[in-house]
């Protein structure tokens, strides 16, 4: 009975919140302006934000549960929150206090069918590790079945008690949250609350289905089957189920334990690279890759002389906790490709049409606006390296975006849906890298594959010589095409200052075949600009308004008020 009343209290809670926030929202953005006060509206918005997004991390913090979970979701959402909100909730930390040990072995020996001393020989009481879902403790396995899995340690992953009735009464509080929310009309023209609603409900009940995440483990185990420099746990299938599931222990030296790392003599910088190298195989060679790559998740592994020798160097990288995971399409990866040949020949058009294909650009947005847009990046910017851009002037990101103001205004982007888990990985996995090496250098990583992607064959200087062919084919192909939208534009009065950029751009193209490796630059900052906001915010900004995902969140901060 205290039970239902508990969930009945905590469903009340959220609604109350979500109640509130929507109340906030229609005041301010829909009531003030009709009363002429949309000044006063605006002065205060982005102090309000923010008070919202503190209300709801203290919300989450307390209940745990799903709550925590989707403050990291939303933290992702770039496309659908403002960067005040977003940098607020990637703080939320899934922790939670420990389950006793009888309620846990209720759970296990339930899901086991056999006394917990009957399915480990030992079982510690005190966990290893507690959060919001479950709870892990060290165990050992009997001899007898060590000899046929091959090896006695492990971890037991268990699930907490009720956790399934908490997440349904949080859900159905999310879904009528989402309804409301879905009658605001900026929230509802950029997103569907009810149907985002619904995709972080599935990825919720993947990560309760431990079977799901042991076939996970079993998946990225296959990956990386031929590469000793990266590792996984096994998984004992006798000791799991859907919420129960037992690993090999192969915790070792925490990755953001860098005196730990420094004590064995691993190389920082090298270990930062590792971690780069790895995400770049998982994301465009495996298409699948670990999404959840916080610091408990990840683990530097001394090996010894034998396996050091075949690894090549003295430790690996161990990944863990498999149940979060993304995959790139083959689509997606193809159509980084044509990306990363766009910018190289400093193609605004054919970059356009990758970001419709990718589909970054909501039905709104205004084309030839973006298009300009991105060929002003590309005279300005295009070639830099990062280093080159910290030195640019701050004042030039402003005065871009007081010259776009109308496209940043309107925001006609969206982030794929295909893109969510990899921007989260993305943005973890850079921190983990600037904690491990503080000048690292995201680009540095991506250089190589980038080179590669556009050369097709790593170091085959006919590659670049076959590809930039098919380029520079292409625009002439489609130079017809492009005179005519030139002389549409003429006749619409588009371009009376364009026209020394259209020459330019011309004169960019011809020369293009010179220019490989500027393509680095944008592929870099399509598969990681955005991670930079974790680490290094300012920049982060910077490479955000650049790689054009979310264009102009950067820049709010800068823009004057609307016309």
């Amino acid at each position: 009975m205290s039970g239902s009343r508990s969930l009945r209290a905590r469903y009340r809670r959220i609604l109350g919140y979500f109640a509130r926030l929507t109340a906030q929202l229609w005041f301010f953005d829909a009531v003030l302006p009709r009363l002429g006060l949309r000044r006063l509206a605006e002065r205060g918005r982005e102090k309000r934000l923010r008070t919202a997004a503190v209300r709801f991390h203290a919300l989450a913090a307390e209940l745990g549960g799903l709550m925590i979970k989707l403050g990291q979701f939303m933290s992702t959402r770039l496309d659908v929150l403002p960067a005040t909100v977003t940098d607020e909730l990637s703080g939320l930390q899934d922790e939670a206090p420990p389950v006793p040990l009888d309620a846990i072995r209720r759970v296990a020996e339930a899901e086991l069918g056999l006394p917990l001393s009957e399915a480990y020989e030992e079982f510690e009481a005190e966990p290893l590790a507690a959060a919001s879902l479950g709870q892990a403790h060290r165990a050992r396995l009997a001899r007898s079945e060590a000899r046929d899995v091959g090896f006695r340690d492990v971890v037991v992953k268990i699930q907490r008690p009720a956790i399934k009735e908490v997440t349904d009464v949080d859900l159905a509080a999310l879904r009528r949250a989402a309804g409301w929310i879905a009658r605001y009309r900026p929230i509802a023209e950029r997103t569907d609350m009810p149907a985002l609603v619904e995709e972080f409900a599935r990825t919720t009940a993947e990560e309760l289905d431990y079977l799901n995440e042991a076939g996970n483990a079993e998946r990225f185990a296959e990956s990386f089957q031929d590469s000793p420099q990266v590792g996984c746990p096994s998984v004992v299938w006798e000791r799991t189920s859907r919420r129960v599931l037992t690993l090999s222990d192969v915790t070792a030296i925490k990755i953001s334990d860098v005196e730990a790392i420094e004590a064995a003599g691993i190389d920082r910088r090298e270990a930062a690279f590792a971690v780069a190298d790895a995400y770049i195989e998982q994301v465009f060679n495996q298409g699948f890759f670990h999404a959840d790559p916080h610091p408990g998740n990840l683990f530097i592994t001394p090996l010894p002389p034998a396996q050091a020798a075949e690894a090549g160097r003295g430790w690996r990288l161990t990944f863990i906790d498999f149940g979060m995971m993304g995959e790139v399409p083959d689509n997606l990866r193809d159509e980084l490709k044509e990306v990363v040949v766009a910018v190289g020949l400093r193609d605004s058009h054919r970059l356009l049409g990758c970001m419709k294909n990718l589909g970054m650009l909501l039905p709104s947005a205004d084309l030839a606006l973006v298009e300009r847009a991105v060929s002003q990046l590309f005279d300005r910017f295009g070639g830099m390296s990062l280093a080159d851009m910290r030195t640019v002037d701050p004042k030039e990101f402003v005065a871009f975006g007081m010259q776009f103001r109308e496209l940043m205004a309107s925001m006609p982007f969206q982030l794929p849906e295909n893109f969510l888990l990899l921007i989260r990985a993305a943005s973890l996995m850079n921190g983990l890298c600037v904690e491990l090496h503080p000048q690292y250098n995201l680009w540095d990583s991506v250089e190589p594959y980038a080179r590669s992607l556009v050369e097709g064959t790593p170091g085959s200087q006919l590659g670049v010589v076959l590809d930039e062919s098919k380029s520079l084919a292409s625009l002439v192909v489609g130079l017809p095409r492009r005179i005519d939208r030139v002389l549409t534009m003429i006749e619409r009065g588009q371009l009376s200052v364009q026209t020394p950029d259209a020459l330019r751009e011309i004169r960019r193209s011809e020369r293009a075949q010179g220019r490989v490796t500027a393509a680095v630059v944008f592929a870099g900052l399509l598969v990681g600009g955005i991670v930079l906001r974790g680490s290094e915010p300012t920049w982060g900004a910077v490479m955000m308004a650049l790689s054009l995902l979310p264009l102009g969140k950067a820049l709010l901060g800068g823009r004057g008020p609307r016309p």
